[in-house]
């Protein structure tokens, strides 16, 4: 009898392991469906585009709307001046890393008092932060410049926090011991801190790089030169001038949307590998 009731009950979870399993995937690809239709129209022609019903796999492949868009729309030098910003927000990580090391390892005067000012700076929103900054900026003339535009946001504290925490994690005798061996501080922190938090990098890394990738406000403020605006600005600008144009907008939307989901895939494999340093020697 009690044999029978496991066996009921097992094939019961099963049943609705099942259904649930059928349940998450149908709202799975309701929720991929927008973003495949906007990958796959940006392939399209307008006319297709606005074609009812609509259509999900394009009948002719065209590349025209992204030719339009390096070429007419000046993409390229919007990816370009994105790419910078984004090369220069790793650097930032770098520094992040860096400071959260050292609140976490080393012992300094005024360490506790400096780290809590670090966090209360978190509570100020940033675009209260905005007019200062820029004001400071146009003193240093540094306005309308590509400088301008990445060094407020080189370092955060949020970060600095996160780094902070894990980091702590780390014994302090394999420190010691890499130290009594002759390394640098340096070198300790390059060939032992940086291994040991793959996955707390891994995820400033995607926060870094979709906060570089999305940069909008800010340089739309500091810069007034059209050879200075982002990916983002310039899709803003795409879809002020070229607002029927919704092939030309979905390949734009695309092309913004991508990128992110791929440096997203790849570095999940590492948080999920790195999530802890249990096992460390």
């Amino acid at each position: 009898m009690e044999v029978k009731r496991l066996a009921t009950r097992t094939a019961g979870e099963k049943t609705l392991q099942w259904l649930v399993g059928i349940i998450l995937t149908c709202f799975g690809i309701l929720t991929v469906l927008p973003f495949v239709w906007m990958i796959l129209s940006a392939f399209k022609t307008e006319s297709e585009v606005k074609q009812l019903p609509p259509t999900m796999w394009p009948h002719h492949i065209t590349l025209d709307n992204f030719h339009n868009l390096f070429v007419n729309m000046h993409f390229g030098i919007y990816l370009s001046n994105t790419l910078a910003i984004v090369f220069f927000s790793f650097i930032g990580l770098l520094l992040n890393a860096m400071a959260g090391f050292a609140f976490a390892k080393y012992k300094f005067k005024g360490k506790d008092k400096l780290f809590y000012l670090v966090l209360a700076t978190m509570m100020i929103p940033g675009q209260v932060t905005m007019i200062p900054v820029y004001l400071i900026l146009n003193e240093m003339h540094l306005t309308n410049t590509m400088a301008g535009i990445v060094m407020p946001g080189l370092v955060g504290a949020f970060g600095i926090f996160l780094f902070r925490q894990f980091m702590s994690a780390i014994p302090d005798e394999l420190l010691e011991a890499t130290r009594l061996e002759g390394a640098s501080e340096f070198r300790a922190f390059f060939q032992i801190v940086l291994p040991i938090s793959t996955s707390i990098l891994a995820v400033q890394g995607i926060l870094t790089f979709i906060s570089g990738w999305n940069s909008f406000l800010w340089p739309l403020i500091i810069a007034n030169d059209e050879k200075l605006y982002t990916l983002s600005v310039g899709l803003s600008l795409l879809k002020g001038q070229f607002g029927t144009n919704y092939a030309l907008q979905m390949a734009g939307s695309a092309f913004m949307v991508v990128p992110v989901i791929i440096v997203f895939v790849f570095f999940q494999k590492y948080i999920i590998e790195n999530y802890s340093i249990s096992g460390m020697k």
